[in-house]
């Protein structure tokens, strides 16, 4: 199943499986038919391909999903959707919450660098928080829960990080794709995401702009007691021990993530029906984003210079 150059896709339940796109997860469901199946989330940009080669990998060489699906539409998540959708011509879901940030008409609030600490936190000014535009195949989610075309499949809403932000869940075995609601590893740390290393955790703090919403929202996810945990950011996790994990951080949430100061910690960010935002006040001053941003250009240029001579 391994194509040269392509990091073989993991199966974490029966008909799902997931490949990570240099530091985010994208996830591919069969539904029922050996090579029907959909998409969740698109990784990266410049990732299209790996996706493309795990498709072919798990449903053939004219694999093409009958949609996507999106958990959100921040840019580490749709970086390859513009190219994919183009090419397989399907339908793109999402939380009708969402839809402003899919079709251009409203940005992300921007983020917030003082929170969460390490160097991805620190430098998540340089992220986009720009919109993109899908209008052209976007259709919002029923309001059911249902995803049209996958069977025993529900969409849960879990706002916070963003305000259309959903999770995907299914009963019969819980199997649970949180997106970015949970993260399994800490998400603020390069070091942790490069390593993998296993860890429950709240939403990457640096983009979420409610956190209210986003403690609600983790509450409803750990009521679920799934049995399989998949997160935009992370490894899978499974069982016992992970119920207990999720179930401590609901219950601690405001002491285990959410930060003691912070742009979006007292006051959320609010999008008007015209799509413009209610932004708090930016505590993260012009000059701190000079100083932080050439300090985290400076240390990722070191680590790359390490990386090859070690190579050598």
């Amino acid at each position: 199943m391994r194509t040269q150059g392509m990091r073989p896709p993991l199966r974490l339940a029966d008909d799902v499986w997931v490949v990570r796109t240099v530091f985010v997860n994208v996830f591919f469901v069969r539904t029922d038919s050996a090579t029907r199946w959909f998409l969740v989330d698109a990784g990266v940009r410049g990732s299209a391909e790996t996706i493309r080669q795990t498709a072919r990998a798990l449903f053939g060489s004219d694999a093409r999903p009958f949609a996507l699906v999106l958990t959100h539409g921040h840019f580490d998540h749709v970086g390859s959707l513009r190219r994919l959708v183009d090419e397989w011509n399907v339908p793109v879901y999402a939380h009708w919450r969402e839809v402003p940030h899919l079709t251009g008409s409203a940005p992300y609030p921007p983020p917030d660098p003082t929170v969460g600490g390490g160097l991805f936190a620190w430098s998540s000014w340089l992220f986009p928080s720009s919109s993109i535009d899908v209008a052209d195949h976007l259709l919002p989610l029923p309001e059911d829960g249902a995803i049209p075309g996958a069977t025993g499949w529900r969409a849960i809403p879990t706002p916070g990080h963003t305000n259309g932000h959903i999770a995907l869940y299914r009963e019969r075995d819980g199997t649970l794709i949180a997106g970015d609601a949970v993260t399994t590893t800490r998400p603020e740390s390069a070091t942790a995401v490069a390593r993998q290393r296993a860890e429950v955790h709240g939403p990457p703090a640096y983009f979420t702009s409610d956190w209210g919403a986003a403690h609600r929202s983790v509450q409803t996810l750990a009521a679920l007691n799934a049995e399989t945990l998949a997160s935009g950011h992370g490894p899978v996790l499974y069982g016992e021990t992970m119920r207990e994990e999720l179930r401590r951080l609901a219950d601690g949430f405001v002491e285990r993530a959410v930060p003691s100061r912070g742009r979006y910690v007292r006051q959320p960010a609010r999008i008007e029906p015209d799509g413009s935002l209610i932004l708090p006040p930016d505590p993260f001053r012009p000059a701190m984003r000079t100083v932080l941003g050439a300090a985290a250009a400076a240390v990722v240029a070191a680590g790359i210079v390490r990386r090859i001579r070690a190579s050598r």
